[in-house]
């Protein structure tokens, strides 16, 4: 019985296959936005983005990780004095000074590592709260 459901189902199959065609898609052609391109562009300029920012890293067996608790220390990879990461959406965008901005840490940009692009739109270097 089992034999006639296989030849059953094989049958079934072959049958959807042959009543499935494809579709050509029709699409519009693309026009040049000219001078309004620059109306999109100041939409995109209000979405906010995630920015971390990394002062350090450094690796803990599991061992040392289930041990910590209240003034436990964990060393870093970087010395005092380097700069740290800005991370936009996981992209290293910049590095700069961890600074206190009104009881607040912040991030002093030093230099921007992003494309050309990206570093033309840039507002004036100051300290952001981050």
């Amino acid at each position: 019985m089992a034999d006639s459901e296989q030849v059953q189902t094989e049958q079934t199959d072959e049958q959807a296959s042959d009543t499935m065609q494809a579709k050509t898609a029709e699409f519009k052609e693309a026009v040049d936005a000219g001078a309004d391109s620059g109306e999109n562009l100041d939409i995109l300029m209000d979405i906010k983005m995630p920015i971390t920012v990394v002062i350090g890293k450094t690796n803990v067996p599991f061992k040392r990780l289930l041990q910590l608790g209240p003034d436990s220390v964990l060393e870093l990879d970087r010395l005092v004095g380097q700069p740290a990461d800005l991370y936009v959406q996981d992209i290293r965008l910049a590095t700069g000074d961890i600074v206190v901005v009104d009881d607040h840490y912040g991030i002093r940009i030093r230099e921007v590592i992003g494309s050309k692009s990206v570093r033309d739109m840039k507002a004036p270097e100051e300290a952001v709260s981050v």
